[in-house]
């Protein structure tokens, strides 16, 4: 088997750590494997060494990722259209596509990664200031992660529609 070209190798990197970026936010790191990481991203578990030095090192670099993937979101939709797309149903129904912050924060209570932490903390400041506060942070984030762990119940779309309220009357 020949060796790849360098170009290719970094597309492959990337292609890595986007993809362990939404397994991660659907699965949680705990419930997904390097080899699960590497098949979906259709290569082999033999090569993840040769790009990284650990499981660790790659939820570091995924966290990084998700967090570059929001970034200009809320710029992009304005302050309001933003907290109205992100405490909708959509949104809490697909979270290997949705907040790093929310999809990311249960997992880093429990595998305390110091490169995962360094990322997910600067993602929560790039947050707060495009946001305006840690506390419209702190309320998008738990409101999604109620209505998350409560989806089917009545609820959740409460705790949706609670916070887009309160965070929507404070602009």
């Amino acid at each position: 088997m020949g060796r790849v070209s360098q170009a290719q190798a970094q597309e492959n990197r990337k292609r890595v750590v986007e993809t362990a970026a939404r397994l991660f936010r659907e699965r949680g790191v705990a419930g997904v494997s390097v080899a699960d990481v590497m098949g979906e991203a259709g290569l082999t578990h033999g090569g993840f060494y040769k790009q990284f030095a650990s499981k660790e090192a790659l939820v570091a670099e995924a966290v990084g990722q998700a967090f570059a993937e929001a970034d200009g979101k809320i710029a992009a939709a304005g302050r309001d259209g933003f907290v109205r797309s992100y405490l909708a149903p959509g949104h809490r129904d697909s979270p290997g596509d949705g907040c790093p912050a929310a999809g990311f924060g249960g997992d880093l209570t429990h595998e305390h990664t110091p490169g995962a932490v360094e990322a997910y903390a600067q993602g929560i400041e790039a947050y707060a200031r495009e946001l305006g506060s840690l506390t419209d942070v702190a309320t998008l984030v738990g409101a999604l992660v109620l209505a998350r762990a409560t989806a089917g119940a009545e609820i959740s779309d409460r705790i949706l529609a609670e916070a887009r309220a309160a965070l929507l009357s404070e602009g």
